[in-house]
């Protein structure tokens, strides 16, 4: 997955240099090589691991307490998916930017803060961040991100939750037929 992020991300960057993403592969692999489309993975790692803990954790909480029997209910389990994306994109937003530095390579931020060459590491990431806006610039893009995964989440949730009930229900109509 790492590598069209890379791709993704600087095809996205404002006045990308890129014609296209066959040109932003082969410029990239050309010009930094194939350690370039895996800078970041270390912390997009270190990204996924907490925002899928958060998200599981805020999807049963929010269902304990909107629908505590657990019963198929569409409503509660799109709310408890939205709610649940959310709070785990804003709360891994600072991993997300430090990713995004790692994979873009950004000239404009990389020369305001002295660094010439290729940013890598995590820390390093971090620390360029810092350097750039202090603590608010580790959530920079947050609403963006947490708008982005409110639907994704509400909608995988309530497919899950479909398909488990339908599921059920349908083994539990067989069993009692016998």
């Amino acid at each position: 997955m790492n590598p069209v992020e890379v791709v993704k991300q600087r095809m996205q960057i404002y006045n990308s240099p890129y014609k296209g993403v066959w040109d932003c592969i082969w410029t990239v692999q050309r010009t930094e090589g194939t350690g370039a489309f895996y800078r970041s993975f270390t912390t997009q790692l270190t990204m996924n691991i907490p925002f899928q803990a958060i998200h599981f954790m805020t999807y049963e909480i929010m269902q304990e307490y909107l629908n505590p029997r657990r019963d198929y209910h569409p409503g509660s389990h799109i709310i408890s998916g939205a709610m649940a994306g959310a709070v785990a994109a804003a709360a891994t937003t600072p991993l997300d930017v430090c990713k995004t530095l790692l994979n873009t390579q950004e000239n404009v931020a990389l020369t305001s803060v002295n660094i010439s060459g290729h940013l890598s590491g995590m820390a390093n990431a971090f620390r360029t961040v810092y350097q750039l806006g202090g603590i608010p610039a580790f959530f920079k893009g947050v609403q963006a991100r947490v708008i982005y995964q409110m639907p994704s989440t509400a909608i995988a949730w309530s497919v899950y939750e479909f398909f488990k009930y339908f599921i059920t229900k349908h083994q539990m109509e067989r069993q009692t037929s016998y």
